[in-house]
């Protein structure tokens, strides 16, 4: 893994299991990392989305991004004006290479919204590539109980689904982005 350092902005990239690139995200502020929990965070704010298509949109609030060296999923905390919702993509554990945070999605996602309800979502897109590429039943096996604890994770409000958490470090990003040594990087929305 390249050396890593706070405030450094990173590019996103997500592929399916074929290694064909599905989506990327033009940056992410690295924000703090912790080898021996195996956990990166990250900040964004209206950054540029590229879809496989080469369609491209705009995030609209400030997100945190957990990325695990060896977890089977991340987490987005979305600092949206209504609450803190959740987006939890499974996906393999990360690595970063050429600045870039580089995983393989596999479609299952759950979203948890402000209240703390929460919906997997995806199921039959995940059945479709698990056909398509033909995962092996390891993967399979993996995505699944990894699922499960990342559920257990949203119901016990355990971990990173902390909303004063998300709240604290939105503060640290935007404190980064305004900070002069930042100032020359912040995109405008």
């Amino acid at each position: 893994m390249e050396r890593l350092k706070i405030g450094h902005k990173y590019q996103i990239h997500s592929y399916k299991h074929n290694g064909q690139i599905y989506k990327a995200w033009d940056e992410a502020t690295l924000l703090n990392f912790d080898f021996k929990k195996g956990v990166l965070i990250f900040a964004n704010n209206c950054t540029t989305v590229t879809e496989k298509d080469g369609h491209t949109w705009k995030t609209k609030e400030p997100a945190i991004l957990y990325f695990f060296l060896n977890k089977w999923y991340n987490i987005i905390g979305q600092y949206k004006g209504r609450g803190i919702c959740y987006y939890c993509n499974m996906a393999s554990p990360i690595i970063i290479e050429d600045n870039t945070i580089k995983y393989i999605d596999y479609d299952l996602d759950v979203k948890v919204f402000s209240g703390g309800a929460f919906k997997v979502v995806d199921k039959n897109e995940y059945n479709y590539h698990k056909n398509k590429f033909k995962y092996p039943k390891e993967i399979d096996y993996i995505i699944k109980e990894q699922l499960n604890d990342l559920i257990n994770e949203i119901r016990n409000k355990k971990n990173y689904f902390n909303n004063n958490e998300i709240e604290n470090w939105v503060k640290y990003y935007l404190y980064l982005e305004t900070n002069k040594n930042f100032k020359k990087n912040k995109k405008k929305c």
